[in-house]
């Protein structure tokens, strides 16, 4: 059974939310949780296979690794290890699975203080390959 994403569109968290507003909340989050890295995590804008996560904003441990954060994230869509996933830092870089959330934060972070992280199937990249099992 093919996995389906959601048919209703959201804008983006960034484009959604004022900076002020993005500013305000890092403050609060990095005064509370001063060892986590807080992130943004969402569907890119022309994925149709993959669900949408219930929940974009994620705090993780900065001594996370990328792959096990990508690991938790495939297990909140509900997908198994048989898909292809892919995971962009800034909608552009993809980022070593074996580098630490706090590495990644310190060379990708927002100027409002968030990590955004998006994910995508195969076929966002060009690829006809079909995600039936």
């Amino acid at each position: 059974m093919p996995l389906t994403g959601l048919g209703n569109r959201r804008s983006s968290y960034k484009d959604s939310t004022p900076p002020l507003v993005r500013k305000k909340e890092i403050v609060n989050i990095r005064e509370k949780f001063p060892n986590k890295i807080p992130c943004i995590v969402e569907r890119a804008s022309r994925e149709k296979v993959l669900p949408a996560l219930e929940k974009v904003k994620y705090l993780t441990p900065s001594e996370m690794t990328m792959g096990s954060f990508t690991s938790v994230i495939r297990n909140r869509m509900c997908v198994g290890s048989s898909y292809a996933i892919y995971f962009t830092v800034n909608r552009k870089f993809i980022v070593n699975m074996s580098s630490t959330m706090a590495e990644v934060y310190t060379e990708h972070q927002d100027d409002d203080g968030y990590l955004y992280i998006t994910y995508s199937s195969q076929e966002v990249f060009g690829g006809g390959t079909n995600m039936t099992s």
